[in-house]
């Protein structure tokens, strides 16, 4: 199979504008939700990304039917649903395997997934599942990478969540909606990418409500049909391009972008002194000056976003002074770092004094070893230089594309599919507002 790399020419301001797609957070596990109904859905706004094909290629596998039907529409018709077994090569290429358990329990009391793979950024704890899937009468084995469940029925149940968990919030209200009874989740996430899944399976028949801070509840329906749905703009391609367009010293509308999506990122703007103006059509992101340092801790929603500290990075490499990014939320996310380091930036690693370290960080923290790193310490500003690199993870990936496009000479990157996991045409559309890059096949 061949594969593919850019070549990226730096040093040209981005200006104009670019449309961010539907959610890769939200896409493909609404596809996956859309499973539960007895009637076809229709789910609008989804992103022409690997994730969302690979999740289709599954979901055809088990005999239902997901194949595109105009732009960026997915139809999902679960009426020949007929297997309960994932082929195990889909573990390794992402985490989205666990999340079929539920759908798959509800149709045929049993259900055997790949363990999950995805971007190796730390463990993602699964007991933060399986627990509240046992409440529900959930049995599990797991042999030779594969994860067995089985029940003779699905169970509401009282379930609260040891830490916040976006992918096990999921998985238990796609478990409660055709449960027996009423399930009542605590501590559960308040993503918008969950609100998202929310409204959709409500509008598919599912009786699902917030009650208070992290408290939803689900009352068990026997029966959901299906539901025409527009899938949430991409807070994480929206933050994306606003780090590169002021990261490069440009001017850019990024057109769907949320405010109400955005805002301990646009908080962190003013801190630098970065511009950006909220319009009707989406927010315009640009350079308006020397920036500043300012300190990151990242946080569960509706703190600073994991996902954004990376790209957020290569702006604190263009401010003055000293700037510190504190990694609250993942174990390891700093596989950007070296290759930050291999431009021109000066970051250093550090563990900061933290009083409670197993309360104020949301991985378990009896996983945590010496050589994780989870704080560094940036000293700007950077005039970052080219090189070649090989990218090993999504959002890493994006942040040296990034600082690729506001670098000088040429940059080369390898293993460009682990960005275009998440970014549909991520190259074309910086390419449009001015990037030079050119995509070579090897």
């Amino acid at each position: 199979m061949s594969k593919a790399s850019f070549i990226v020419t730096g040093g040209t301001p981005l200006y104009g504008s670019v449309r961010v797609g539907g959610a890769k957070n939200a896409s493909y596990k609404l596809m996956i939700a859309a499973l539960l109904g007895s009637k076809e859905s229709r789910l609008l706004n989804l992103p022409d990304i690997s994730d969302v094909d690979m999740v289709a290629e599954i979901i055809n596998g088990l005999g239902a039917k997901a194949y595109r039907a105009g732009e960026r529409t997915f139809f999902i018709d679960t009426r020949n649903l007929r297997f309960s077994k994932i082929n195990q090569e889909y573990g390794e290429k992402s985490r989205a395997s666990t999340l079929f358990i539920p759908a798959l329990l509800a149709k045929f009391g049993q259900a055997e997934v790949p363990m999950p793979g995805g971007d190796k950024i730390g463990k993602r704890p699964l007991e933060r599942h399986m627990d509240g899937l046992e409440l529900m009468g959930v049995k599990f084995e797991q042999e030779n990478g594969m994860l067995r469940a089985s029940c003779k029925e699905l169970r509401g149940c009282n379930y609260c969540f040891e830490k916040n968990t976006h992918t096990g919030t999921e998985t238990l209200i796609m478990a409660a909606v055709l449960a027996k009874g009423k399930t009542v989740l605590e501590n559960a996430a308040e993503e918008p990418e969950i609100d998202d899944l929310i409204s959709f399976l409500n509008q598919m028949g599912a009786k699902i409500r917030r009650r208070s801070f992290r408290k939803i509840e689900i009352d068990g329906v026997e029966k959901l049909g299906g539901a025409i749905h527009k899938i949430m703009p991409d807070r994480n391609e929206a933050v994306s391009y606003a780090c590169a367009a002021i990261a490069s010293r440009g001017d850019i509308v990024v057109e769907n972008a949320r405010q109400k999506d955005l805002k301990a990122f646009l908080e962190k703007l003013d801190e630098i002194g970065a511009g950006y103006e909220i319009g009707d059509y989406g927010i315009r992101f640009y350079y308006k000056g020397p920036m500043r340092a300012a300190d990151v801790e990242t946080d569960i929603h509706p703190g600073f976003m994991t996902d954004w500290q990376p790209l957020f990075a290569t702006l604190l490499c263009q401010c003055h002074g000293e700037s510190i990014i504190h990694e609250t939320v993942m174990q390891n996310r700093f596989q950007y770092v070296e290759d930050l380091k291999a431009m021109g930036a000066k970051i250093e690693y550090f563990n900061p004094t933290v009083k409670n370290p197993e309360v104020l960080y949301n991985f378990n923290w009896q996983d945590h070893s010496e050589s994780d790193r989870h704080a560094i310490k940036i000293y700007g500003p950077t005039d970052f230089k080219g090189g070649e690199f090989t990218i090993h993870d999504l959002r890493a990936g994006a942040t040296i594309l990034l600082a690729a496009i506001g670098a000088k000479d040429k940059t080369i990157l390898h293993n460009i599919e682990q960005v275009e996991r998440g970014y549909q045409k991520i190259d074309e559309k910086l390419i449009i507002m001015g990037a030079k890059i050119e995509r070579i096949t090897e």
